[in-house]
C-alpha cells in the first residue's frame, strides 16, 4: 500500500467495497499459512523502508501475571511467538518494560536467528519498581542503556523501531529525544517513534529526530487520541494503538456489536480489530495474547469484511 493514500481516499475505497484493503497489496510474505496471510497482506512501508503487514503482534502479554516475570508456561510463550511468524506477521512490538526484560528475552529465545523481513519494534523509557508499576525515566544516559541493552536481549545489531515508552515529565523530551538521535547515528537505531503524546509533543519531537510512528491508547470505545491519529494520517506515520480490542477489561457489551458479530460468526475482538484496519490506512493494530487460539482470532480477524452500514454503526460507538 502507498504510504500516500488519503484518510478520504482510503475510506472511500474501504466503505464503498467493504474490503478496506486487507485483501490487497502486495510483497514477500514469510510464513505456511498462505490462506490465512493474503488476508493480511495490506502493506504499510514504517519509515518508507520498512514494509509491514498491517496487523502485527504486541508482546507484552507472553510475560507473566501482571506484565513481571516470566509467564507460567514458558514453553507456550514461544509457540505463540512461533505461530504468530506462521501465520505471517512480520511486526512485532515489545519494550524493555515488559517483564521486566522478559518479552525481548523470549522473542530471541524464539525466533533468532530472526527471519528476512521481521521487524521488531522496542521501547524505553519506563521502569518496573515492582508489578503493577510503571515509573518513566527519559534521562539521555538511562535511554542509551536501555538501547544496549535491548539489543543484547534481542540479539540484534540494530533495532528496526525504537520508541520512547513514555514522555518523563521531568526531562525535557528533547533531551530524551537527542539521546536517541545520538543512537540513531551511532548505527543501533534505524528508527524512532514515540508512545503516549499528543500532536504538538510529535511535532517537538521531529524538530529533534525525525519520528516515522506513534504508539497511542485507541479502540473502539476509547479515541481519546483521535487527533493523535488524524495528525498520523496527514503526516504518513504509522499508528500503533494499544489495547486495540479494549484492554485487561475487554470492551463493553453492546448489542450493536453483538448482533454484528454475530452476522459474520465472528467475536466483538474480531470486530475490533476489522473496523481499525478500515479506519485509517496508517493503522497498524498490535494486539497481544498469551494463547495460540486467540492468537488465530486475531490473525482471521482481517480477513472480515464490515459493509458500509457496519462500519458506521461501530464507529458511531465511541465512548
Amino acid at each position: 500500500m502507498d504510504n500516500r493514500v488519503t484518510r478520504r481516499t482510503f475510506l472511500g475505497i474501504s466503505l464503498v467495497s467493504g474490503a478496506t484493503l486487507l485483501a490487497g497489496g502486495s510483497g514477500a510474505l514469510f510464513g505456511a499459512e498462505s490462506s490465512m496471510s493474503k488476508s493480511m497482506n495490506s502493506i504499510f512501508k514504517l519509515g518508507g523502508d520498512l514494509p509491514v503487514n498491517r496487523l502485527g503482534f504486541g508482546a507484552m502479554r507472553i510475560t507473566g501475571e501482571g506484565i513481571w516475570g516470566w509467564p507460567p508456561d514458558r514453553d507456550n510463550a514461544l509457540k505463540v511467538l512461533r505461530r504468530a511468524i506462521e501465520l505471517g506477521v512480520n511486526l512485532i512490538d515489545t519494550a524493555d518494560a515488559y517483564g521486566p526484560e522478559t518479552s525481548e528475552l523470549l522473542i530471541a529465545e524464539a525466533l533468532h536467528p530472526y527471519p528476512a523481513g521481521l521487524v521488531i519494534a522496542t521501547k524505553g523509557g519506563l521502569t518496573r519498581p515492582g508489578p503493577g508499576r510503571w515509573v518513566p525515566n527519559g534521562r539521555p544516559d538511562y535511554l542509551k542503556g536501555c538501547v544496549e541493552n535491548s539489543l543484547k536481549r534481542l540479539r540484534r545489531e540494530r533495532i528496526d523501531l525504537y520508541q520512547l515508552h513514555t514522555v518523563d515529565r521531568k526531562v525535557p523530551m528533547e533531551e530524551s529525544l537527542g539521546a536517541l538521535k545520538e543512537m540513531q547515528s551511532a548505527g543501533k537505531i534505524r528508527h524512532v517513534g514515540l508512545s503516549n503524546v499528543s500532536p504538538d509533543e510529535i511535532v517537538r519531537g521531529r524538530k529533534v529526530v525525525p519520528i516515522i510512528s506513534v504508539q497511542n491508547r485507541y479502540n473502539i470505545g476509547d479515541r481519546e487520541s483521535e487527533k493523535t491519529l488524524i495528525y498520523c494520517e496527514k503526516e504518513e506515520l504509522g499508528f500503533l494503538p494499544w489495547f486495540p480490542i479494549g484492554g485487561g477489561n475487554g470492551l463493553k457489551s453492546n448489542p450493536t456489536l453483538d448482533r454484528i458479530a454475530k452476522a459474520h460468526s465472528a467475536s466483538v475482538y474480531q470486530l475490533a480489530i476489522a473496523w481499525l484496519l478500515q479506519r485509517s490506512p496508517v493503522m497498524l493494530p498490535i494486539p497481544g495474547t498469551s494463547k495460540i487460539a486467540h492468537l488465530e482470532e486475531n490473525v482471521a480477524a482481517a480477513k472480515l469484511r464490515l459493509t458500509p452500514e457496519e462500519w458506521k454503526m461501530i464507529d458511531g460507538l465511541a465512548g
